[in-house]
C-alpha cells in the first residue's frame, strides 16, 4: 500500500502539465489535469490523519482569537514549570527549537514549540543494520519519563507501530498523528504532550500523579512519523488541536552539537547562544547535567 500511495504522491504532479487546459481546448490538456486525481489516493489511505491535519488547519484562526492575537513566546511567556528531559541519556533534536527558524512547525502553533528526540551515533547514524526493522534504532524500546510532577489527564494506547522504510517516507495505515500518546497536566496552563509511544508500553492512566524522571513509557514508532522517535511539546492547554504550543525552559541539561549530523539532516544548524542555555534546537545533542 505504500508504495502504491509513494508512486501516486508523485503522479498528481503531472497534473501541472494540465494548466493550458484553461486557456485552450485541446483534449491533451485536460487529460494531463486528471492526474490530480490521483491525490484522492492519498486521501484516502490515510484519511484520518487527513482529517486530524485539517482540523489543526481549521483551528489556527480560533487559537488567535482565544489568545487575543498575541501568542505566548519567549519574550511574553514565563513558564511556570522548567522541565526536565523526558529521557535518560544522550539524544538529539531532530526537530524543534524557540524560534521560527528552528521551530519543529511554526505554522501548526500547538507544534510551534515541540521537539523530536532521538539518538543517533558518532557517525550521524540512528539505527545499526536495516532500516525497516524498528528494533535496530537505538531509541526504540527506550523508557520515556515524565517530565515534571503531574497528573496525567489522557494516556491513549491502542495503536499499533507504524512501518519505517528508512528513507523519510510515513506509514499511510496509520490512524491517528500522534499514535500513543499521554498528556500531563503540571500547572493550570501547562501541560505536556509525548508521542509516538511503544504499543502496551504505557504504565500510566488518566488521574494518576507522575513524579519528576519517572518511568512512564517506551518510545516507539506509533503514529505519523518516519521513524522511531519521541515527540514532546508543551501546551496551554489539554487539547492536541485547539491548544497554543508554548516555549519549553528546560533545567539541569547540557547540549553540544551532535557529530556528523549533517549526514542525518542536511538542513542548516544555527549557533546556539549562551543565553539559551535553558532551551534546545534542532542539531544539539542533549542530556542531563551530571
Amino acid at each position: 500500500m505504500n508504495r502504491i500511495v509513494a508512486i501516486s504522491s508523485k503522479l498528481k504532479y503531472i497534473g501541472l502539465l494540465g494548466l493550458p487546459m484553461f486557456f485552450s481546448d485541446t483534449l491533451i490538456w485536460k487529460y494531463l489535469w486528471l492526474f490530480w486525481l490521483f491525490a484522492f489516493v492519498e486521501i484516502f489511505t490515510s484519511f484520518s490523519t487527513f482529517v486530524q491535519a485539517l482540523q489543526q488547519l481549521i483551528a489556527i484562526p480560533y487559537i488567535y482569537i482565544s489568545h487575543g492575537f498575541r501568542l505566548p513566546d519567549q519574550n511574553n511567556y514565563q513558564p511556570a514549570i522548567r522541565y526536565s528531559l523526558p529521557f535518560s541519556g544522550q539524544w538529539t533534536a531532530v526537530n524543534g527549537g524557540p524560534d521560527k527558524k528552528t521551530s519543529h512547525s511554526w505554522s501548526i502553533l500547538t507544534q510551534r514549540y515541540a521537539y523530536d528526540f532521538l539518538i543517533l551515533d558518532d557517525n550521524g547514524q540512528s539505527c545499526s543494520g536495516d532500516k525497516a526493522l524498528l528494533p535496530n534504532y537505538y531509541c526504540y524500546g527506550r523508557e520515556v519519563l515524565a517530565p515534571a510532577d503531574g497528573v496525567v489527564v489522557e494516556a491513549i494506547d491502542k495503536y499499533p507501530d507504524s512501518r519505517t522504510s528508512g528513507n523519510g517516507s510515513v506509514d499511510h495505515t496509520a490512524k491517528d498523528i500522534r499514535g500513543n500518546y499521554i498528556v500531563i497536566r503540571h500547572a493550570a496552563k501547562e501541560y505536556s504532550l509525548i508521542a509516538h509511544l511503544l504499543p502496551q508500553s504505557i504504565k500510566v492512566k488518566a488521574g494518576r500523579q507522575v513524579k519528576r524522571g519517572e518511568h512512564i513509557a517506551q518510545c516507539g514508532n506509533s503514529g505519523n512519523t518516519t521513524e522511531p522517535h519521541i515527540h514532546f511539546q508543551i501546551q496551554d492547554g489539554k487539547s492536541f488541536l485547539a491548544s497554543a504550543g508554548l516555549p519549553i525552559s528546560f533545567e539541569g541539561i547540557e547540549t553540544k552539537p551532535a557529530k556528523n549530523y549533517a549526514k542525518f539532516d542536511p538542513r542548516p544548524v544555527y549557533e546556539q547562544k549562551e543565553r539559551d542555555a535553558s532551551t534546545i534546537q534542532r542539531g544539539s545533542c542533549v542530556g542531563k547535567m551530571e
